[in-house]
């Protein structure tokens, strides 16, 4: 929109010009959302703030002199109503879970990938204040706001404005090495985030850095750092979320006490008048509540194929062990695939020699997995559990602690499973019984040691690696069923793009072996033990060959 037509598109829904006011608020209706979405990290008062926002600018519009001025008039209005709603929160309500993680919503939507994705995660660990600004100023490097209307925004001088941004930048970066550092398989870490609460937050962020810059695992950055704002430059808007609702039916005012506030009569003939179709996407119904209805703007699934195996020079891409037999069919078809898909259950297998490189990953279709736990599901304790549900990869992370209490450890289980699941691959850089070269605290491998006893798997079951990926097409709920030996699962909507990057990148320092792939690309791809389309009173029974 130009400034001349914005300015006209102003003027016109100050006179009560329906289709104009349809205008002013679709269009700006998006920016509202990402700047509260963003400060408040997808709360559930997200909708709330964003309908006081736009409540108040539609009832205040009169009172705009320059229509040059809407944009950080509006943006201003933004703010004022965030830190209102920080002002009213009572001590009870600190605690509060996220509605919908708005980092893991970026994400997902605008289909970051990398050092993009690391950014939007390292949101998460800012405090309050921080991503308040940061709101600003991710917009303002995406070409969406200016350093003014961030500086007049908050209530605050360009310069001053320059300091703030800088301070809050420098703890962004701190927060990226956080992110890479769990992301990552530092031996040490494990023994540090046993005790983490899973929740991001101020003395975490302290912690974990204090560990980053003394540890010459996790400060080792193979891959050059690129700066956040470069990374943000053209990053668009989170697109409103299909369904979203915007009430603005006079916010519960009466015809007087809203003329009162500025109101026109123009304008209130036309908030209740009955309902008709609108443009831009948008409906306002009777009573005067505008109803977003765009479609997703994420791109359709990637069609799955199987790209052509590559291997070093002098290498050989391993195999794992052969799969059970396929179960007997009643009625044998030409047409039918060999191992249909819930007969090849995961089997255990030999860990291929450190230097073997990987077969090939297939690429099967992603459209998303969203996950009850939220971007990072932390299960500690027995009975925790996260519902998974849609199309894409899953990355599960073992913390085994038998330092805590070694012995016979009891596996985690997928219950509830609609669709299918596939272990499609195994990475991290080592396999949990791997040697730990100077390891401390009496640790040999992953799995224990002399020193502090050894956690025990059931006969038969797979050893694991530290990174588990498994492939979803439905919906599974993932239960931690900690018995005896004590040990703790992280659980991370993941991408082909990160698979692919574990299991290829090999030995770093700790790091043993490249990663091993499983998946076939067809339904012959192992099943993960311990999974049932059941949904049993104790997951912890469910047997270790369920029939799927």
């Amino acid at each position: 929109m130009d400034s001349e037509h914005r300015r006209a598109v102003i003027t016109a829904a100050q006179a009560g010009d329906r289709r104009a006011l349809d205008e002013l608020v679709a269009g700006w209706l998006p920016l509202v959302y990402n700047i509260v979405g963003r400060a408040l990290n997808g709360h559930a008062d997200v909708d709330d703030v964003v309908q006081e926002t736009m409540l108040r600018a539609v009832g205040n519009l009169g009172s705009l002199r320059d229509p040059d001025s809407f944009r950080s008039w509006l943006v201003a209005i933004a703010m004022r109503q965030i830190r209102d709603r920080a002002r009213r929160r009572t001590p009870d309500r600190l605690e509060e879970a996220a509605a919908s993680d708005f980092a893991e919503l970026t994400v997902l939507r605008l289909q970051l990938e990398g050092q993009r994705r690391e950014v939007a995660a390292a949101v998460r660990w800012l405090d309050e204040e921080d991503r308040q600004l940061l709101s600003l100023w991710w917009l303002e490097v995406a070409g969406e706001l200016t350093r003014r209307e961030l500086a007049d925004a908050v209530g605050i001088t360009r310069q001053h404005a320059a300091v703030r941004v800088q301070r809050m930048k420098e703890r962004l970066e701190t927060s990226r090495g956080i992110v890479r550092a769990l992301d990552g398989a530092c031996p040490g870490l494990p023994e540090l985030t046993g005790r983490w609460h899973g929740r991001p937050d101020s003395v975490w962020r302290k912690r974990l850095a204090r560990h980053i810059r003394g540890c010459g695992y996790c400060g080792d950055t193979r891959e050059s750092v690129v700066p956040a704002e470069r990374l943000l430059v053209g990053i668009a808007l989170v697109p409103l979320p299909v369904g979203f609702t915007l009430s603005l039916a006079l916010g519960g005012k009466t015809a007087a006490a809203a003329a009162s506030a500025g109101w026109s009569v123009k304008l209130l003939g036309a908030l209740t008048k009955p309902a008709v179709a609108m443009t831009a996407g948008a409906t306002i119904v009777a009573g005067g509540a505008y109803v977003v209805t765009q479609p997703p703007d994420a791109p359709p699934p990637r069609a799955a194929a199987t790209p052509t195996p590559t291997a070093s020079a002098g290498s050989t891409p391993p195999r794992f062990a052969a799969p059970p037999a396929p179960t007997p069919r009643s009625s044998p078809s030409a047409t039918k695939t060999a191992d249909p898909y819930g007969t090849v259950v995961d089997a255990v297998d030999r860990a291929p020699a450190p230097d073997t490189r990987p077969a090939a990953l297939p690429r099967r279709p992603e459209s998303g997995i969203t996950s009850t736990g939220g971007p990072k599901a932390v299960m500690q304790h027995r009975g925790d559990r996260v519902t998974l549900t849609g199309r894409g990869y899953v990355l599960v992370r073992w913390q085994i602690s038998p330092a805590s209490r070694p012995g016979a450890l009891v596996m985690p289980s997928w219950t509830g499973l609609k669709g299918k699941l596939f272990h499609v691959a195994s990475g991290g850089w080592r396999r949990m019984d791997d040697p730990l070269p100077g390891a401390p605290n009496g640790y040999a491998t992953g799995m224990g040691g002399p020193g502090i006893g050894y956690a025990v798997l059931p006969p038969g079951t797979q050893q694991m690696w530290q990174n588990e990926y498994f492939y979803l097409d439905g919906t599974v709920t993932l239960t931690q069923n900690e018995r005896g030996c004590d040990y703790g699962l992280a659980v991370f909507p993941s991408s082909w793009e990160a698979v692919d990057k574990d299991v290829n990148e090999g030995p770093g320092q700790g790091a043993l072996r490249y990663g091993l792939v499983r998946d076939t690309g067809t339904d012959s791809a192992p099943v993960p033990q311990y999974v049932t389309r059941a949904t049993p009173a104790d997951p912890a029974t469910v047997p270790q060959r369920s029939r799927v």
